[in-house]
């Protein structure tokens, strides 16, 4: 390797002008020297022209070395004025020989020419520096001429100087970059447009896109060929010639075609993006579902712009203050990027550093640029997002910013182009197109749905609504009932006063109605002065007595209307969700007869249906049948609604209550099942069933060192006058363990005074036994005190209907009292049920009513919920 380096030739110049002393590799073809800066070597002095000689390299005949040959005159053949002399000798071109002293005119400006071999890399690039270049040249071993052992014939020079200066002239004039590159990779040449286009060509070499692949033994093969070539951003049409006599490959630029390929794909992203935006259009205008339509719009787009994200932003007021917030409503990203929705919900313009968007989507502009080039406080949002460019234009409705739709690109910094911009607003114009559709269809779906009169839902909405509540509620278990609700009398006033006052109190009826119902609840206006109201979660029939009466409630008030004070009842009918009323239409027409039955019982009050109110149907038949088998198939279960002490909050009781799972009709409301109970006579066996259960489930309880409490046992009517009614309660007790005192026996209040004297038998009898005795729901029968005092009793459970209207009537709040004083006087315990507010719980505290039973501490629990409650309430 070192052999080659020393035995290749190279060649210097050494120039002396008024510059001083340099020297020049000569590794190119052709070299211009002259005074004038475009030259290849500048010569300082006044003597010398503006170009007044080239150098041409030239192949010495029958060898693979070259020399140089020296040509007076510029590349178009014009001679220098002072000319040009070799070795002191005035000539037109000489061929060069090392040590020769070349003049440019005159002494001023003079170089030597030195041809050199034998001697390392590193030395020659020594050389450069040194002041005696021929003494180092001696030190280095290098002969003063390496071409004096070569035959050079004189005939290589070429017929006339003007031919010599056309040769040279044809690379070095020519605008195109022309490379010249040997089979081993080095680059033999460079004209001056090529050293101009390409700086770095010559030391990247092969590597460099312009000669990458060039000596592969496809390309050598062909000989000649023509290639596009991508140099950075630039795009160039390359014509490559393989000159196998010279071992050499030339490749000459054809042309720049960059803009060319940049006009060709834009108009192929053009292209893309209006069949985006008409495919996009489509799906606006064809999608039923304006949701759907805006995705799939999004996704076209997103794919047609190459972007990472396309996204919808709508503008909107907080939920809380009420301020101008946006929030991103739809996003498709790159399956590469991370989903950003979650960021970009309620965020405010003010504050946030992006009130400047607002600003100018408001005024119809667009936002474009490199996330850069964005305010500090907006790069914020940008940089987490991963974004380097962004594009926004405005979606305005109704001459308002309702949002804008964007284009994001977190690959590279990109710049939007002004078609991109236009599609991206004509995307808008479909989008707002689309969004303004959407309000029509919803402006006549609601007028078709709603009342227009009180805005309520009409009746075919309330009959969707509940076609589509029905199979939720039955596959989970749940139920629901039906309120049908007329006003009383109402007719009276529209005749004597007015439509237009009727309508008026329609209005103010429908929002107190509204008013009195829970969250989740749908009322209706069917026609006329008829409501119906759906309440889609019931547990108990309790949550639907409460709704009534909160709903008569809401009508005791005036109505103050074109001076007039107005006051309307209403009449309530209900049905629940059960074996008599499986489906919607009959839920209806049962919660309609329903209502007929409030009008018999005086207006003003609400009523369940029953099977008595309609003959008897083969369902009601079924589910008789059905109860006759529940018992022995297991389908009875217990609920524990729990006692609370009023000022220790401890738990001090538990209320047995009966609940029946049909395998097929669900959960069958005590309302409906427990009358046929009653009246088929299957009570006392049932009875004896929740009797024990309830006993063992005590004994479990307080086996597993729960603290002990009482359990509350409801006798009907039936129960309490069979015959061996005490030896039954006394066999249960001693076949489960429960100690008596754990026992609390409850007896209406109507059973109890049916026969004062069976009752007195019968109660001292437990009495002696050791179990607790209670009279339930007190002051539904009209007795008084003084009958019941008679009686072996221990508490006395006031009636919830008394405790509903405790915190509206002060009548009621003094029966109350009166009653918690005269039972303390009996030795009673006071016990209050159907407690619901914290007002009621106060007054009661306030008059020393020991216990309470209610939602406002429990809903009746299942056996594991009742037990998880019992188990947090032990002392750690």
């Amino acid at each position: 390797m070192l052999g080659n380096e020393r035995e290749k030739i190279r060649h210097l110049l050494v120039i002396q002008d008024l510059q001083g002393r340099r020297t020049v590799p000569l590794q190119e073809t052709t070299y211009s020297l002259g005074r004038h800066p475009a030259n290849t070597i500048i010569l300082s002095s006044r003597s010398v022209s503006m170009q007044h000689a080239i150098l041409l390299r030239v192949t010495v005949p029958e060898t693979d070395q070259y020399g140089f040959q020296i040509i007076d005159g510029n590349y178009k053949g014009k001679g220098s004025t002072n000319g040009l002399f070799v070795n002191g000798t005035k000539c037109f071109s000489h061929n060069l020989r090392s040590g020769d002293v070349i003049a440019f005119g005159s002494n001023q400006a003079q170089a030597k020419y030195y041809a050199i071999s034998n001697i390392s890399e590193q030395a020659f690039s020594e050389s450069f520096d040194v002041e005696d270049l021929s003494g180092f040249l001696s030190e280095q071993g290098s002969p003063a001429n390496p071409f004096q052992t070569l035959a050079i014939d004189p005939s290589f020079e070429l017929a006339s100087e003007s031919a010599l200066a056309r040769l040279a002239s044809f690379p070095e004039l020519i605008p195109n970059p022309i490379i010249e590159m040997d089979l081993e990779g080095r680059v033999t040449y460079l004209n001056p447009a090529a050293a101009l286009k390409f700086p770095k060509l010559r030391e990247i070499g092969t590597k460099h896109p312009i000669l990458t692949g060039l000596l592969s033994k496809n390309n050598l093969e062909k000989n000649s060929f023509v290639r596009e070539v991508e140099v950075g951003t630039e795009v160039f049409e390359q014509s490559v010639l393989y000159l196998p006599e010279s071992d050499l490959i030339r490749t000459f630029i054809i042309r720049d075609i960059t803009e060319q390929k940049q006009a060709t794909a834009e108009l192929r992203q053009r292209d893309r993006l209006l069949q985006a935006v008409a495919e996009a259009a489509n799906y606006l205008l064809g999608e039923m579902n304006y949701e759907t339509g805006i995705d799939l719009a999004l996704a076209v787009l997103g794919e047609a712009a190459k972007a990472d994200r396309a996204y919808l932003f709508q503008n909107h007021l907080h939920p809380a203050t009420g301020e101008i917030v946006v929030s991103l409503g739809f996003e498709w990203t790159h399956p590469s990027i991370e989903s950003t929705y979650k960021y970009w919900q309620n965020q405010p313009y003010q504050g946030s550093g992006l009130a400047r968007w607002y600003t100018v989507l408001s005024s119809g502009k667009s936002i474009s640029g490199l996330t850069q080039q964005f305010p500090a406080a907006e790069q914020e949002f940008l940089i987490r997002d991963g974004i380097q460019s962004l594009l926004l234009v405005p979606l305005c409705l109704e001459n308002e910013l309702w949002g804008y739709l964007g284009l994001a690109d977190c690959t590279f910094e990109r710049h939007w182009s002004k078609h991109e911009e236009s599609t991206l607003l004509t995307m808008a114009a479909s989008i707002i197109g689309a969004r303004q559709r959407q309000q029509v269809e919803e402006k006549i779906r609601y007028q078709a749905l709603h009342d227009m009169l009180t805005g309520l839902p009409n009746r075919l909405l309330f009959n969707e609504l509940l076609n589509k509540t029905l199979p939720n509620v039955t596959r989970n278990g749940d139920s629901l009932a039906v309120i049908f609700l007329d006003l009383d009398r109402f007719k009276v006033i529209n005749d004597t006063l007015g439509h237009t006052l009727g309508d008026q109190l329609l209005q103010s009826v429908a929002q107190r109605l509204q008013g009195s119902l829970r969250s989740g609840d749908t009322i209706a206006r069917w026609g006329g002065d008829e409501f119906t109201i759906l309440l889609p979660r019931v547990n108990d029939i309790e949550e639907v007595t409460l709704v009534a009466y909160r709903i008569l409630q809401a009508l005791e008030d005036a109505f103050y209307l074109q001076d007039h004070e107005l006051y309307v009842t209403a009449s309530l009918g209900i049905a629940l969700l059960d074996s008599n009323s499986p489906d919607a239409e009959t839920l209806i027409q049962h919660a309609d007869a329903a209502l007929y039955y409030a009008k018999d019982k005086g207006r003003n009050n609400y009523q369940f249906y029953s099977v008595s109110l309609s003959a008897k149907n083969p369902e009601l038949l079924t589910l008789e049948k059905s109860l006759r088998y529940a018992l022995e198939r297991n389908e009875f279960t217990l609920h524990y609604q729990p006692r609370v002490n009023i000022i220790t909050k401890e738990i001090t009781g538990m209320e047995a209550l009966l609940r029946w799972q049909h395998p097929e009709m669900g959960l069958v409301a005590p309302s409906v099942f427990i009358p046929l109970v009653e009246e088929s006579g299957l009570i006392v066996p049932i009875g004896e069933w929740v009797l024990r259960t309830a006993c063992i489930q005590n004994k479990i309880w307080q086996d597993a060192g729960l603290p002990p409490i009482t359990m509350a046992v409801n006798l009907s009517l039936k129960q309490f006058r069979q015959p061996k009614l005490v030896e039954t309660i006394a066999t249960v007790l001693e076949e489960t363990g429960l100690e008596p005192r754990f026992l609390e026996l409850e007896i209406m209040e109507t059973t109890a005074i049916e026969d004062l004297d069976f009752t007195k038998t019968v109660l001292k009898n437990l009495q002696q036994m050791g179990v607790c005795l209670s009279i339930d729901d007190f002051g539904t029968g009209h007795s008084s005190l003084s009958r019941l005092q008679l009686l072996p009793l221990h508490n006395l459970k006031i009636d919830k209907s008394f405790i509903q209207y405790l915190t509206q009537d002060v009548k009621v709040a003094h029966i109350i009292k009166a009653i918690v004083t005269l039972g303390h006087s009996l030795g009673l315990k006071l016990i209050a049920e159907g407690v619901e507010k914290e007002e009621e719980l106060e007054f009661l505290k306030s008059i020393n009513c020991e216990d309470v039973q209610g939602y406002l501490f429990y809903r009746p629990l299942s056996v594991q919920k009742a037990t998880e409650i019992l188990e947090s309430k032990q002392p750690t």
